[in-house]
């Protein structure tokens, strides 16, 4: 795993369960080298983190960072050389099954489950046509949400032309997203660049204007309606070669969903087919959506020219939620409770992050490093508590006190 050159923190401000005290607003914070460079297609922006893989997560009140012990002779770099060593002894020694089975045969269950979904909403009777919306809401989510996931980091296959078709096939075909767009804001800026205020930071997933209970109980469901409309707006920022191809599978994907429902399931209108799409699509939804924010706003920010080395980084800006087996299943473990481990080692599969999590969450403690583990509930309360200071604010800047 290559190594981050991050910027040396200086000492100035404190941090004390999880929150910044005596810290100014955020200023000044564009780094000169993360200038002039371009994004898919040509588009300008300030950050390039091409070759560059990141790592961990905090809770609130999970760590005390004052007085945090220097390591002579152990710098960062030691560090995450050390743990990637000991992740390495676990892929080498570890199965095909292991490394990709696991998880190919999860998505291709999901697959095989789609006719028994669409013939399930043929029937006139609750209990079977609600079975038919279960079935395919969480297949839609497996897709969309694991299947991309792991395509977007080629972690399903070693093979970079296959990598290729599935990162096209799960994210534009099930999806409706353009892979380069989405491989360009989620692998090098939100993974190269994790809770860096104005880049990598989930400021995406903050809409202001809405208030706390629009946001986290209402919004979700438009989901499904906003995905394709933000896909379309990028359109522009790829090539024109990538934008077509992006809009005849976009079509296509819907196009089939819209054909199954109408002679399959046989739904006798437009309007019947498509509120069942929209139905089925945003099932999962408000986890969806709730995930993505619990697991990294709120926890310590950072300017581009003062944030941490990358195990640092990592260890502070990313927090794992407890095992869900249906979350397990439709988001995958590197989303749910691996979050940390994905973030250190973002090429491995789902069930490798979840066979490495005892490795990592040890040698973190034992380096006295935050692992940040909460449960879904607590963050939800905390966000409903606190969504005006999390959600509508800008944060401030994390100081880090003792780590040099």
């Amino acid at each position: 795993m290559p190594l981050e050159d991050g910027d040396p923190v200086r000492p100035r401000g404190q941090q004390v369960n999880g929150e910044v005290s005596g810290v100014p607003r955020l200023r000044g914070m564009r780094d000169p080298s993360l200038r002039d460079t371009t994004a898919p297609g040509g588009s300008r922006t300030d950050v390039m983190a091409a070759g560059w893989e990141p790592g961990p997560a905090l809770g609130d009140g999970d760590v005390t960072l004052q007085g945090a012990p220097q390591r002579a002779g152990q710098p960062e770099e030691a560090l995450m050389s050390e743990l990637s060593e000991l992740v390495q002894k676990v892929v080498k020694s570890s199965s095909w099954w292991e490394r990709h089975g696991v998880d190919i045969s999860i998505l291709a269950c999901s697959l095989l489950l789609l006719p028994a979904g669409f013939l399930c909403l043929r029937s006139a009777q609750a209990v079977p046509f609600l079975a038919g919306v279960l079935i395919l809401g969480v297949v839609h989510h497996t897709l969309t949400v694991k299947g991309s996931h792991l395509a977007s980091h080629n972690a399903l296959t070693e093979s970079k032309s296959w990598s290729k078709v599935w990162a096209i096939f799960f994210i534009e075909l099930c999806s409706a997203f353009t892979v380069e767009q989405a491989t360009y804001n989620h692998v090098k800026i939100h993974h190269g660049y994790t809770n860096v205020i104005g880049l990598g930071d989930s400021s995406t997933w903050k809409i202001p204007f809405l208030n706390r209970y629009v946001y986290m109980f209402i919004a979700p469901l438009a989901v499904p309606i906003l995905t394709p409309l933000v896909a379309l707006g990028l359109l522009r920022n790829v090539e024109w070669k990538a934008a077509l191809r992006t809009l005849c599978f976009m079509f296509l994907g819907f196009y089939c969903h819209y054909w199954l429902l109408l002679h399959v399931s046989g739904f006798q209108s437009l309007w019947s087919a498509l509120l069942c799409m929209l139905l089925t699509r945003s099932l999962l939804a408000h986890p969806y959506i709730h995930v993505n924010i619990f697991q990294h706003i709120g926890l310590p920010m950072f300017a581009a020219d003062h944030k941490p080395k990358r195990i640092h980084q990592m260890s502070l800006g990313v927090l794992n939620l407890p095992r869900n087996a249906l979350l397990d299943w439709s988001f995958g473990h590197s989303i749910i409770s691996c979050h940390v481990e994905h973030h250190l080692f973002p090429s491995l599969s789902d069930n490798m992050c979840l066979k490495i999590k005892p490795i990592v969450s040890q040698f973190l403690k034992q380096k006295k490093l935050p692992y940040n583990e909460d449960t879904y509930s607590s963050r939800f309360w905390l966000f409903l508590q606190r969504y005006e200071e999390l959600m509508v604010h800008a944060p401030p800047i994390t100081e880090l006190v003792g780590i040099q």
